[in-house]
């Protein structure tokens, strides 16, 4: 069974922080010092949970009337089960639930078909960020 919860207490928390280490420092190889913002501050974070272990996690930036999906991770052993789709799904809720009109997102450009088949449309050119080629996307809510 998969659930998605916001990530409020502590150790919800430490779990978001366990796994995005393990994702984005450990296997990507991005700078520890890159990895975490001062966004991570008023962020609302997300934790995946499949059959109760976590497995996933992403979070939700506000800057005006607009969110920012960033920092969506999950870990090897769950990629192929749904669980960065609910991830995105939960996240666009949430927006919503705030009251913004859209999602932006800066995609690993080997994500570009997993966003846009979740309805996000890629611009602009292609960037790099933490040594990783990225593009920007977005999605009306």
């Amino acid at each position: 069974m998969l659930s998605i919860n916001l990530a409020e207490s502590f150790q919800d928390r430490a779990r978001v922080f366990v796994i995005r280490g393990a994702v984005f420092v450990a296997e990507q190889r991005v700078p520890v010092e890159e990895e975490w913002d001062d966004r991570d501050l008023d962020a609302d974070h997300f934790l995946a949970l499949l059959d109760g272990v976590p497995t996933g996690a992403g979070r939700l930036a506000v800057d005006g009337d607009e969110g920012l999906l960033g920092r969506l991770a999950v870990l090897p052993e769950a990629r192929g089960t749904g669980v960065g789709a609910a991830l995105v799904r939960a996240i666009e809720r949430r927006a919503a639930e705030r009251g913004l009109r859209a999602v932006e997102l800066h995609a690993q450009t080997h994500a570009l078909d997993f966003y846009a088949r979740l309805g996000y449309t890629a611009y602009g050119a292609e960037f790099m960020d933490a040594g990783i080629p990225h593009r920007h996307m977005r999605r009306e809510l």
